[in-house]
């Protein structure tokens, strides 16, 4: 396994944790953990200099977004990238369920709510969409949580495991995280119309922007997967 990338290390056993969740993420998204590859506890605790809890606690973590798989008897393994045709498929599976969620969060909004949706956009309009996830890192991190916000609003905890066990965001920007993000001016646009439905309580308003997003961002996806597909 390759060396990990360490930065200064804290000292509660929870950040820790969230410690080793970024930094195993991080390599994960640019690709410096192969496919396949193994990630045993106990070499990675010494890599970190910590106890293996904080290890076990960010492996499930990164389970739940299935970017790391874990075999029986085998352990942790680094779960394969995704082909176009599963990236077609997951952004099929985001069309059906996302758009009855933003209808159904629509309709209850809050203040709160509202709020930290803008947020999320102004962080958006801001982060840096540079090749490597230290440079877009912080755009991934506001466009999930827009989506998650969303998902949690909708008041239903099997559409919100339905949203979780998809693990969208995370497994598209891994697909092209060596390009950087190069649909942000259509996605933060998209984002602000879902935004702006919420704001004028309009549920199938919220339900159609919320569409309309995810329809383009599969469009763009597909396209290019297979531009990327087609180089290699």
């Amino acid at each position: 396994m390759p060396a990990l990338p360490h930065g200064p290390r804290p000292a509660s056993r929870q950040l820790l944790a969230d410690y080793v969740y970024q930094e195993l993420l991080s390599s994960l998204m640019d690709g410096r953990l192969e496919p396949g590859s193994g990630l045993g506890i106990d070499r990675m605790a010494a890599e970190f200099a910590v106890s293996p809890t904080p290890i076990r606690e960010a492996l499930a973590r990164l389970e739940s977004t299935g970017l790391v798989h874990r075999v029986a008897l085998k352990g942790y393994r680094v779960a394969p990238l995704f082909t176009p045709e599963e990236l077609a498929e997951l952004m099929d599976a985001r069309l059906v369920i996302e758009p009855a969620i933003a209808e159904r969060a629509c309709a209850h909004a809050t203040k709160d709510l509202l709020t930290a949706l803008r947020v999320a956009v102004d962080d958006l309009r801001t982060a840096p969409t540079g090749p490597t996830f230290a440079e877009y890192g912080a755009y991934w991190e506001a466009d999930e949580r827009f989506h998650r916000l969303i998902a949690e609003q909708a008041d239903n905890r099997f559409l919100l495991n339905g949203y979780r066990a998809l693990g969208g965001q995370v497994q598209r920007f891994r697909f092209f995280g060596n390009l950087g993000v190069t649909d942000a001016e259509c996605a933060i646009a998209e984002h602000t119309r879902v935004l702006e439905a919420f704001t004028a309580q309009n549920p199938a308003g919220a339900r159609e922007a919320m569409r309309a997003h995810i329809l383009r961002v599969r469009d763009r996806a597909v396209h290019d997967a297979s531009a990327t597909s087609a180089a290699s």
